[in-house]
């Protein structure tokens, strides 16, 4: 097993780090699937993730940044398509004796069971570095259940019926990291975005206390939690995430990561941000370069910054402006 916390330590104190994007469904091109194929089959998924490690030589290895699995272990309509990421359709709660009727499915409900197969051998695989699996933050997924916009306004309409949400699918996110923490892997990434919309009272209320909640419950010196935020609003809450547990964090590129790093703890470490869509998807191998650069420029002061995406990248990403992202970070 590997020691995490040394691990963080260590990263800190290396004077040349390595890149740590958000990467992993690009690896379809090469293999020559679809994502609905990727999503849905252990093997591949493994295959995935070892073929992107062996491609670049990243800090360490993370799985698919899927937010529809844990909504459809609890029952919510999922969309899937060749090219995009799957995705909830509708919702499933909408008054409180809904939400008291819910029940915290079993690990293995839906591809909560495929996914913890892909990191048992993925596990063998990636052996060099670290590997995250994923998973969705609390409040992220208690929107899901109960409608992305709704859930805002629920919070002051509603809020004992989003806590009783929240709860609930704080309990199943809790079991899933275990299961996650008995395949090997060094931790999840958890992608908590819908909380970057919240104001800081809400983020606390909503988001943080269950964050800390399930921090507390599985983060040791083998298992880390990566909280992922991508919100614009991630700067103005920033208190109510730097003191949920975590001491590895990665934002979006709706914010100003050098603005971001004067408030991180220099004991912990945040990535971030090159924009996923923007750049990587949309954008040339000369404007990855340079918009690569222009964020390790920025942030250079900071021993705690890994250069990464601003999120997931996207499955058809150009192979090449993946490569000029590297290419940045290697020569700047």
């Amino acid at each position: 097993m590997r020691n995490m916390y040394e691990w963080v330590a260590q990263t800190i104190a290396s004077k040349e780090k390595k890149a740590l994007p958000v990467l992993s469904f690009p690896a379809i091109q090469k293999l020559g699937i679809s994502v609905q194929d990727i999503v849905k089959d252990s093997d591949k998924q493994a295959e995935g993730i070892r073929l992107i490690a062996d491609s670049f030589d990243t800090a360490a290895a993370v799985s698919y940044m899927d937010l529809s699995v844990e909504a459809e272990a609890f029952g919510s309509e999922i969309r899937y398509s060749e090219n995009e990421v799957p995705t909830v359709v509708g919702h499933i709660i909408e008054s409180m004796e809904e939400a008291e009727a819910l029940k915290v499915p079993e690990i293995g409900a839906g591809r909560t069971g495929s996914n913890i197969e892909a990191m048992k051998k993925a596990v063998s695989m990636v052996t060099d570095r670290p590997l995250f699996a994923g998973i969705i933050g609390p409040f992220s997924l208690a929107g899901r259940l109960l409608d992305v916009t709704e859930a805002m306004m629920y919070c002051f309409d509603e809020p004992e019926m989003v806590h009783e949400v929240l709860k609930k699918v704080t309990e199943f996110l809790i079991n899933y990291c275990k299961a996650y923490k008995e395949t090997g892997v060094s931790g999840v990434v958890m992608a908590e975005p819908l909380a970057g919309l919240l104001s800081e009272d809400l983020a606390e209320e909503f988001s943080a206390e269950y964050v800390k909640k399930l921090v507390d419950a599985v983060q040791d010196e083998n298992f880390l939690i990566v909280y992922h935020n991508c919100g614009n609003s991630a700067i103005h809450t920033v208190d109510t995430i730097i003191n949920n547990g975590c001491k590895v964090f990665h934002f979006g590129n709706a914010i100003d990561m050098a603005e971001m790093m004067e408030h991180i703890p220099k004991d912990c470490i945040a990535m971030g941000n090159v924009d996923p869509a923007t750049q990587f998807r949309n954008g040339t191998p000369e404007s990855v370069y340079e918009s690569t650069k222009q964020v390790l420029e920025a942030c250079k002061g900071y021993d705690n910054f890994v250069i990464s995406s601003g999120c997931d990248i996207p499955p058809t990403t150009p192979w090449e402006n993946i490569e000029a992202f590297f290419r940045a970070v290697s020569e700047n």
